[in-house]
């Protein structure tokens, strides 16, 4: 299948794009580059463009018969977007309007979506299923919802098979040492402590200690960016014509702040230093799958299913990088 990927020289992007190509898809990316890097996807047909080069991405969607869209293209930090709402409600929902209704235009008949747990808000339960209600604390939470709703109500209008998968927290790296997490600025919890353990950087902030946890800081899902693209190759290949689709990535298992420290220092076999700072914005205080859905519709079963293991691949990867 021919498939474009935008956002596909980024961190999840990057990985799904070179899932989908060993899987025999033929692969374009499309990336601004604002965020991504253009060496992790060796193979890839490569569109340096941004969404809002309409007239470029039409050329593209028609010039290279597109079958199925991949999106992952959009900001993605949550206190950023308290903070400069306009720049997600431009890039997410605006840009994501863009794509969407060039879909619909060229009869594209199969879309996944990159969409996230910020979709839920405060949780209400101690696992989150895809009927858990949407209330999301931050823009970028607000844009991500936003967008879903535009799908599903494109995909029985139009004809279109759409996945949106919700992701947890991605972590990890490549078994090969290759490819990994790497972002500027680098605001994901698990390569701020390996850099701690690399004398990178002095201290981990955790932001807030006062949550109504077992220790006070927040709990989180992390699912292996492995497992997660390859939710994407199997998504993509069970999508109903007509019908949009939610599904949750994760492993169903929640580790706090604190936890998630200890675990990187035992795998290290070094002190990680930490300093306790205010909540930030947007913050829920536990955000678990309930993954039941996928493993059932799709037959997903995340390989890297504990912590220990996500945390080894990304060490290995941080230590070669040095």
């Amino acid at each position: 299948m021919r498939v474009l990927i935008t956002g596909g020289a980024g961190y999840i992007g990057s990985f799904t794009a070179r899932r989908m190509i060993a899987a025999g898809h033929t692969v374009t990316i499309y990336d601004n580059l604002s965020s991504g890097h253009r060496d992790t996807v060796p193979g890839a047909n490569f569109v340096h463009a941004d969404l809002k080069d309409i007239d470029q991405l039409d050329q593209l969607l028609v010039g290279s018969r597109i079958e199925a869209v991949m999106h992952f293209a959009a900001s993605c930090y949550v206190g950023e977007s308290v903070l400069q709402p306009v720049k997600y409600y431009a890039n997410n929902l605006l840009n994501g309007f863009h794509l969407i209704e060039r879909v619909r235009r060229h009869k594209i008949a199969k879309f996944v979506f990159s969409s996230t747990c910020a979709v839920y808000g405060e949780p209400q339960s101690n696992t989150l299923d895809e009927s858990h209600p949407k209330h999301p604390m931050s823009p970028y939470g607000n844009t991500k919802l936003a967008t879903e709703l535009m799908l599903a109500d494109y995909a029985p209008a139009y004809g279109i098979g759409v996945a949106m998968l919700r992701y947890f927290n991605a972590a990890g790296a490549s078994l090969d040492g290759n490819y990994g997490e790497s972002h500027l600025p680098e605001t994901h919890l698990i390569p701020l402590i390996l850099d701690v353990a690399l004398g990178k950087r002095e201290q981990i902030d955790i932001f807030g200690a006062d949550y109504a946890t077992p220790d006070g800081t927040c709990i989180r899902d992390y699912v292996h960016v492995e497992d997660l693209a390859e939710a994407h190759v199997q998504a993509l290949a069970k999508i109903t014509p007509g019908i949009a689709t939610a599904y949750n990535v994760g492993t169903g298992q929640g580790y706090s702040v604190l936890e998630v420290i200890r675990t990187c220092e035992e795998v290290t076999g070094r002190k990680i230093a930490y300093r306790l700072a205010p909540r930030r914005a947007g913050d829920p205080p536990r955000l678990v799958a309930d993954a039941r859905k996928i493993a059932a519709e799709l037959g997903w079963k995340p390989k890297y299913p504990d912590l220990r293991s996500i945390v080894e691949t990304a060490w290995d990867w941080h230590r070669q990088r040095g």
